[in-house]
């Protein structure tokens, strides 16, 4: 729809909760407020272990992980090298 007056055009806009106003005249002390506010707000829980991409909750599960994890990057070299060792 295109506005045919100056009362129809849309002044500000929302992300989710957060309104913001659009105005030709904003200073930069506002505008630096709205996307410092735009950029640091999350939906994520917050706490001690919750910020990490893995669950820390039952600790022979996060071991087992971990191995895992570590031990294939260690091992990756030299199974690398046993696999160009053995080609003919």
């Amino acid at each position: 729809m295109v506005p045919t007056s100056t009362s129809e055009v849309p002044t500000g806009f929302c992300l989710s909760s957060s309104c913001y106003k659009i105005s030709k005249a904003s200073n930069s002390a506002t505008l630096g407020q709205n996307i410092w506010k735009f950029t640091t707000w999350s939906h994520y829980e917050e706490g001690p272990w919750k910020n990490i991409p893995f669950s820390a909750e039952n600790k022979w599960r996060l071991l087992t992980m971990m191995t895992l994890l570590f031990g294939s990057g260690f091992a990756a070299p030299f199974f690398t090298v046993r696999h160009q060792l053995l080609k003919k």
